[in-house]
């Protein structure tokens, strides 16, 4: 992820990718605020949000938090990252917030709201008018009881086709190809996913990054592992090893163009382990939430795994291992 030149996921495409894994181990609590009280216990937290427009629907999230009695806001949009909303207001019921400039909506975007048997919903309007119908529920605490167990690995990519995996946009889908028994990204095209979806699991990626390049690992279709060799001005929280805008690696990791190189990732409810090259660089940290460019808010489902198509330059893939756990 570098910029706003994200491609959409229609919704009827989400909802017809297989399920791998079996739901019931994902746990649905509210991740509401820790030890909230008062007036405004009832919308801090993080929120998985949905955007209504006319063809489909796009995903966001927002974390509402609360310091000297003002409402604050972290806001993911449709691409870019997580930035400030600014104070949040609440009156005679209704919240209101502007979303963030260069984050998907337009400029001035406000968005307003009610709480509706515990969840949120309402409008967002641009300056120029147009509108658009918007719903948040609490984001799902992913929490998990004991440690997990691994079935068998499955191997992404078969080296001979795109069998296993589909494009979000067919239309841009001439990006990819597979060379030499690796699949590569050749310039700006659609997203590729997976047509099977998964929940917690180890992930064994191998991937070239060329001069100038970017893409990045979506994991369950929602969190993005960056990679890139032309973000160095960016903040390190969305440079290569990063979940982008939220975590940074440690260390920081140099880029080395047209070397080929591994990530092995571990997703357990929201805790994600990222070892890059046999090095662990970020070690059982917690996902506050969706990375923008996610196909959907739906934090407490399955998802696919998703290599990012719509950023610039080359970048190949080998040996892509999952292994779910049971």
């Amino acid at each position: 992820m570098k910029g706003p030149g994200k491609l959409t996921l229609s919704l009827a495409f989400a909802l017809s990718l297989p399920v791998w894994l079996h739901v019931g181990s994902l746990n649905a609590e509210e991740n509401a605020a820790v030890g909230a009280s008062g007036p405004n216990s009832a919308y801090t937290g993080r929120w998985d949000l949905t955007v209504r427009i006319p063809t489909h629907e796009r995903p966001s999230w927002i974390e509402i938090s609360e310091s000297g009695g003002a409402l604050t806001g972290l806001m993911v949009g449709l691409w870019g990252h997580a930035t400030p909303t600014g104070e949040i207001h609440l009156n005679d019921g209704q919240i209101e917030f502007t979303a963030p400039a260069l984050e998907g909506f337009p400029e001035g975007t406000v968005f307003s709201g009610r709480l509706v048997n515990g969840a949120l919903a309402g409008t967002a309007t641009a300056r120029n008018g147009a509108s658009w119908r918007w719903t948040g529920r609490r984001a799902p605490a992913l929490a998990r009881k004991g440690a997990p167990r691994f079935a068998a690995p499955i191997r992404l990519l078969n080296g001979k086709d795109l069998s296993g995996w589909t494009f979000a946009d067919p239309t841009q889908a001439s990006a990819w190809s597979v060379e030499d028994g690796t699949l590569v990204k050749q310039g700006r095209g659609s997203e590729i996913l997976t047509t099977a979806r998964f929940a917690d699991f180890n992930l064994h990626v191998e991937f070239n990054c060329g001069t100038a390049a970017n893409s990045g690992v979506y994991l369950r279709g929602r969190y993005e592992v960056q990679i890139e060799n032309n973000a160095a001005k960016e903040p390190v929280n969305r440079r290569m090893g990063a979940i982008y805008g939220f975590i940074a690696p440690e260390p920081e990791l140099p880029r080395t163009p047209n070397t080929w190189e591994t990530y092995d990732i571990t997703l357990i409810g929201r805790t994600i382990t990222v070892v890059h090259d046999g090095h662990t660089v970020i070690d059982h940290k917690e996902l506050p939430g969706i990375t923008g460019g996610a196909f959907d808010s739906d934090e407490g489902s399955p998802g696919p795994i998703y290599l990012q198509g719509t950023e610039d330059g080359r970048v190949a893939f080998r040996n892509i291992v999952i292994t779910p756990a049971e």
